[in-house]
């Protein structure tokens, strides 16, 4: 196939454009390399994918309608990935606009991009941040999802209502992931696990929120992948049960779907923090304080869904993830341990 994937100097967007074409598909890679965070890492990043015969690097922002536009018009894809969006609960509260520009006005780029050209089937990033203030565990696709607790969390809740309407509209198959809690190997430098091993390393204190009591479905990434690429060779069909009277918020008459994509084990900070100690083979002074603005305690997916649609299966412990990780860290920086 011929897939575009927005985001590809991203983490995820990155991991998937590598598998795509590692089995033989061809991928159209857009990105604007933004400076959100280090822009050294995104080029190492697309470093690894810009000398394959079947990848075409795009630089652009999926909120300029014009390029994105152009973009649809010159590569005429089958199938899109959006990956590119503006990431982080806690920076939605620091910058709101970057939140709407990105996740808002380019995703609405992009599922015009797919209306007119006929794409069919758009898989797009969500977040398990849509679930705010939600308190039944595991969190399910069929409950509701009315109360975020963040922009970001908002903008993705969104994404998946556009979606829908284009759905509806246009008979666009759509399937949105919510994400669990996603780390790995060229991970972000704004999340947990970099942030605590950067740390560690150099002696200083991590910062522990919520006294390291919040929970999270950590996922790793080769999981995440295998998700993502499974939803994607299978179109989301509508639900011929669906109802009005009693409305499923998961499925729709529409060929629309979300799932959740998760390692559906959740874990306290606390032991991640050990396992990464562990790892490193150093021990990390902990600075505790409470949850911060924006954040939700706890996230558990229930993946169900996604297991009986297309086979998702996550297989990978946190102690096999977080050393993958941990290796790759050393290795990118050139650190030795003793």
């Amino acid at each position: 196939m011929k897939v575009l994937v927005t985001g590809t100097a991203g983490f995820i967007g990155n991991h998937v454009a590598i598998k795509l074409l590692e089995r033989g598909d061809e991928v159209i890679g857009v990105d604007n390399l933004n400076d959100y965070y280090d822009v050294n890492l995104k080029e190492a990043r697309l470093a690894r994918i810009l000398d394959h015969k079947h990848y075409t690097d795009v630089r652009a922002d999926i909120a300029d309608r014009e390029a994105m536009e152009r973009l649809f018009r010159q590569h005429q894809p089958q199938r899109v990935v959006n990956l590119a969006a503006q990431a982080g609960v806690r920076y939605s509260i620091e910058n709101p606009h970057a939140y709407i520009d990105s996740n808002i006005v380019g995703f609405i780029n992009i599922l015009e991009g797919c209306r007119h050209h006929k794409i069919e089937h758009l898989v797009y990033a969500s977040s398990s941040s849509v679930y705010g203030a939600n308190e039944t565990m595991p969190f399910s696709v069929h409950d509701n999802v009315d109360h975020p607790l963040s922009l970001y969390a908002a903008s993705k809740k969104a994404n998946e209502l556009m979606a829908h309407t284009y759905s509806n509209l246009y008979q666009l198959p759509t399937t949105g992931l919510r994400f669990f809690t996603v780390y790995g190997p060229w991970g972000r430098p704004d999340m947990a696990l970099f942030l605590f091993t950067k740390a560690i390393l150099a002696g200083e204190p991590i910062q522990v929120f919520n006294y390291g009591k919040h929970r999270r479905d950590f996922t790793y990434i080769d999981d995440i992948v295998e998700g993502i690429i499974r939803t994607l060779d299978h179109p989301a069909p509508p639900n011929p049960d669906w109802t009005g009277k009693r409305p499923d918020p998961g499925t729709s008459k529409a060929p629309w779907r979300v799932y959740n994509i998760g390692n559906q084990n959740p874990v306290e900070l606390s032991a991640y923090i050990e396992t990464l100690e562990k790892a490193l083979g150093k021990t990390a002074e902990k600075q505790l304080l409470p949850l911060q603005p924006g954040d939700v305690p706890d996230t558990y997916a229930d993946v169900e869904a996604l297991v009986e649609d297309v086979g998702y299966k996550p297989n990978t412990p946190i102690e096999k993830g977080i050393g993958k990780f941990v290796d790759w860290y050393l290795s990118y920086n050139n650190i030795s341990v003793d």
